[in-house]
């Protein structure tokens, strides 16, 4: 096991490789919550700072844990080659498409219809293990682009809107996510 506080170009090579990778995150209270993700909605924007896109789902805890408790771990595996697992873990910040950062760091993604939130971590902590516990498995496509995102764009910037006030207010455990303003 490595540890160190910061990305060097291994491990940012590897992250660049992988077609998934999991976001943990748990408020003080409730349940603990890991979501896999896919697509190109991760970004290294240098070595201490990771942005990730996240599109919407039928939850939103992430949301809701980090304006909570900004702790979140990201979790990279090697289902292909080498065998490895990194962790890594940090403090983020969410940031909506009301907020004024959200059309500089949304540029650096494809225009995918149902982007919900971007989630700007900084690390502090990077971990790797051997991996050598997770199955080699073979990457055929991705689901998202050829069936989340046709859905969220057939449903149009209202139908989306509609979709956050029936599934995105709060979390599983009653919590506000902070989707919409106050204003709202």
């Amino acid at each position: 096991m490595a540890t160190g506080d910061k990305l060097n170009q291994s491990l940012r090579t590897f992250i660049e490789r992988q077609n998934m990778f999991f976001v943990a995150t748990a408020a003080r209270d409730g349940r603990v919550n890991i979501s896999p993700k896919g697509m190109d909605t991760l970004c290294i924007v240098d070595d201490n700072r990771i942005v990730w896109l996240n599109l919407t789902g039928s939850g939103n805890e992430t949301a809701t844990h980090v304006l909570d408790t900004p702790r979140m771990t990201l979790m990279f595996c090697a289902f292909d080659g080498n065998a490895m697992i990194l962790r890594v873990y940090g403090t983020a910040e969410v940031i909506h498409p009301r907020d004024s950062r959200w059309k500089h760091l949304v540029s650096q993604f494809k225009g995918f219809a149902g982007s919900r939130q971007i989630f700007d971590v900084a690390i502090d902590l990077i971990q790797t293990s051997c991996g050598t516990g997770v199955p080699e498995m073979q990457f055929i496509r991705s689901r998202g682009e050829v069936e989340l995102v046709p859905f969220y764009e057939s449903m149009g910037a209202d139908g989306v809107d509609d979709y956050w006030r029936k599934k995105n207010l709060a979390s599983i455990d009653g919590t506000p996510t902070g989707i919409f303003s106050p204003e709202d």
